[in-house]
């Protein structure tokens, strides 16, 4: 989907609802509050190599729950960012960038069989009804779900919409920083193409994304994203329970987190000789303990918004409908919190690993080249699914 397509091409664009098909490569561009990621793919064989990536500071303020507050300054940072990526020089300017998730609507629909332009035209009266906002003050787009286990006699469709006055000032933005944005998508897309393998599923999987400000929850099923909304605990909230707790400044708090993280709950044995051991042993403890407020809120938010979805949400084939997630999928910086798999597996009672941002680049069981490890690349999910797309012509 390209939600943005008539801000990027308004003199050309006929509706809202026409493919944007330019016929180029794009890098991959995923902004939040706190920081840019940018990501250029080139292809390699019958899979991809990495071209250039970068990660780039925000300072708070200047984006604010996805609100893009202080242009200008933004400008200057991703103007600074296309001069500075590691690997190549980006070889285009033109960009895949995602959209923030907390102001998205995106809903799945049942719709009667119909021919394209007659689906197009019912969109435009149907998706009214899944926003609080007038179809004048939105962009929106749409993506027909293709069946997994049966053709029945209606489709499910993707709706994705934000306020126009939020993606306006984004592509204003890319625009007078020399770029040519191809596509917007909202940033749980561009996650579920980077850690699902070919985007197809046949159970539930839950993604949880635990990034610096908020937490994206994702229901992915069949070929498509379910659900997914945004949950106010997030990689920071730990790091400020520690610092509270410890009464110790947030620095020292991020460097305590990573460094013991919910040790206790993983078996990890810890080394040290006398004094120095139970110094070890109570430190660990204390740590553990500043985290398990912030860990039972976590916890509670996903058993909550899983809730909703498996009691409200009819819109999936039989086969798929109320069945709880058989996996989680966690990516994001904070998902690398040591024992946090273990703590939610125990917690969720469903198993839960770190996802895998490259099964879609890099042949697998491959999980990490050269110039990025691992645990740096679950923070790079959405830019690596924005990467993705941008090595298809649309």
């Amino acid at each position: 989907m390209n939600i943005g397509k008539k801000a990027i091409d308004k003199p050309k664009a006929k509706n809202m609802l026409e493919f944007f098909t330019l016929k180029t490569k794009a890098f991959g561009l995923d902004i939040s509050d706190l920081s840019l990621k940018i990501v250029q793919l080139k292809k390699k064989g019958n899979f991809f190599a990495l071209s250039s990536f970068g990660e780039f500071s925000i300072e708070p303020g200047i984006i604010k729950e996805g609100e893009i507050r202080e242009p200008e300054a933004l400008l200057k940072i991703i103007k600074k960012a296309l001069k500075e990526v590691k690997g190549k020089n980006l070889q285009t300017k033109y960009v895949l960038s995602s959209l923030p998730e907390e102001k998205a609507f995106l809903e799945v629909i049942q719709m009667p069989k119909m021919k394209e332009e007659e689906l197009k035209k019912a969109i435009s009266f149907e998706v009214e009804n899944y926003i609080p906002l007038s179809i004048k003050e939105v962009y929106f787009d749409f993506q027909v779900i293709p069946p997994v286990f049966e053709q029945l006699d209606r489709l499910d469709v993707l709706i994705a919409a934000l306020p126009k006055k939020i993606v306006d000032v984004y592509v204003s933005v890319f625009k007078k920083a020399g770029l040519k944005p191809k596509a917007l998508e909202v940033e749980s897309q561009a996650i579920c193409r980077a850690l699902i393998k070919k985007e197809l599923s046949s159970f539930p999987l839950l993604i949880i994304d635990l990034g610096a400000t908020k937490t994206g929850f994702i229901i992915f099923s069949g070929h498509s994203l379910r659900y997914t909304t945004s949950i106010p605990v997030s990689s920071q909230t730990f790091t400020e329970a520690i610092s509270k707790t410890l009464k110790i400044n947030l620095k020292k708090a991020e460097e305590l987190k990573i460094q013991y993280g919910l040790l206790p709950k993983t078996g990890v044995q810890l080394k040290g000789k006398g004094g120095n051991f139970q110094k070890e042993i109570t430190q660990e403890k204390k740590i553990f303990e500043a985290l398990i407020p912030s860990l039972t809120d976590l916890t509670e938010q996903i058993k909550k918004h899983l809730d909703f979805y498996l009691t409200h949400n009819g819109q999936e084939p039989p086969s798929l409908k109320k069945r709880n997630p058989e996996k989680v999928l966690l990516c994001g910086g904070g998902a690398n919190l040591r024992g946090l798999p273990e703590c939610l597996t125990e917690l969720l009672q469903i198993p839960v690993e770190l996802g895998n941002p490259w099964v879609n680049i890099l042949p697998q069981p491959k999980i990490e080249i050269p110039q990025m490890e691992y645990q740096q690349s679950l923070k790079y999910a959405t830019a690596l699914g924005l990467a993705l797309r941008g090595t298809q012509d649309d």
